[in-house]
């Protein structure tokens, strides 16, 4: 065991033996405030140049990803300790003793003038490290996230899963939260959401809002899921499918009359179709790809493009609406022919990738360089670009 294992270990027993007073403060009560003053100007600078990420890493200075490329802040290069300082004081025990068995956890806080944060800590090369997102105080709308307004229709679906893909950092949460914000416009809706952790706050406007926190609120993803189907909800958000149980259990919810959201990481829809049916052993595949082309309303994939201006991105999206032949084919397993159906679905909202992103080469948005530089079938964007 390292001597930072050590010190973790003797910091999780001291505040285990604390005060029920003192362990509801958490590992805020072990700093003092000049490390968390600290943290609080990295955080300053980070949204003043409007970054999406902060990295604390020891041997380098605070690192901000300003329209996705990253950037040294100003000042000299974090040591351990420093990193340990700044992230330390976030962590309640149950958090720390989380760290100290998986060592990694993920949580979100507030900084009171600053905002909301999530955050992953993390060891490398035997010191903790951090990534720090900054979180928007406001719900962004489809229209602020330069997303196809034919999304908004998915929002009115009244059962179904629709399942957003993308790569880290792709904007999957935001359109998530621009769905669940549309719904919550339009109407009166019991809506759940099971993060981890609570990145978007809803405040109950025509529907009613609960969201729960895995970690915080429950253990995890599965148990929370079955548990949710008995609240009568009409809207149930899964941050994540991290596992076959989540995905047999939001399948089973988008079949009983729910319209479920949720995440995968797959780079295009038919990805996703083969990530969800891999997820189960193979005697079990036939009756999950039954269950998909029942349940599922549509697969979106995303990925965040630059922009020819400097500074500015803008999103790349494959969208896949489950018609009658997309359902067919699910249910057939004859996967290698959605992105045919994709292709000619225009008049359903349907694009791939590839027309998305020579779409945006037409509108002067992106180059036709970095285009080519982001698409997956290079032939098939020649032909769009003519």
């Amino acid at each position: 065991m390292s001597d930072y294992d050590n010190e973790l270990s003797k910091l999780v027993e001291e505040l285990n033996r604390a005060a029920p007073s003192q362990k509801s403060a958490g590992a805020r009560d072990y700093s003092g405030p000049q490390s968390t003053a600290s943290l609080d100007r990295v955080l300053q600078m980070a949204a003043t140049r409007g970054a999406s990420d902060v990295l604390l890493i020891a041997g380098v200075p605070p690192m901000l990803r300003v329209s996705g490329a990253l950037i040294a802040a100003a000042g000299p290069p974090l040591d351990a300790e420093d990193v340990r300082s700044h992230v330390l004081p976030l962590l309640e025990p149950r958090q720390l003793e989380e760290l100290q068995k998986k060592k990694s956890v993920d949580l979100s806080f507030v900084r009171e003038n600053l905002g909301r944060f999530r955050i992953n800590i993390h060891h490398q090369r035997g010191s903790l490290a951090a990534s720090i997102r900054l979180l928007p105080s406001r719900i962004p709308s489809l229209d602020s996230l330069h997303l196809p307004p034919s999304l908004a229709r998915l929002a009115d679906r009244r059962q179904g899963l629709v399942l957003v893909t993308g790569a880290t950092g792709c904007g999957k949460t935001s359109t998530l939260a621009a769905l669940i914000d549309l719904v919550n416009t339009r109407r009166a809706a019991h809506v759940v959401t099971i993060e981890d952790p609570v990145e978007y706050q809803h405040a109950n406007r025509s529907s009613v809002i609960e969201q729960i926190e895995v970690g915080r609120d429950t253990p995890d993803f599965a148990v929370t899921l079955r548990s949710v189907m008995r609240q009568t909800p009409d809207v149930i958000l899964v941050g994540e499918m991290r596992d076959p149980e989540t995905m047999a259990t939001a399948l089973t919810a988008a079949e009983t009359g729910h319209l479920v959201l949720s995440t995968l990481h797959t780079n295009d829809a038919i990805q996703a179709v083969a990530r969800i049916l891999d997820s189960f052993p193979t005697a079990n595949q036939p009756q999950i790809r039954q269950q998909l082309s029942l349940a599922l309303a549509a697969i979106i994939a995303q990925q965040l493009v630059p922009g020819a201006d400097a500074g500015t991105r803008w999103p790349a999206t494959e969208i896949m609406i489950a018609t009658d032949a997309v359902r067919a084919l699910v249910r057939k397993g004859e996967d290698h022919q959605l992105r045919s159906q994709i292709s000619v679905g225009r008049a359903e909202g349907m694009m791939t990738m590839e027309q998305s992103l020579a779409e945006l080469v037409r509108q002067g948005r992106i180059t036709s360089e970095t285009a080519f530089a982001h698409c997956f079938r290079t032939e098939d964007l020649m032909r769009y670009l003519g």
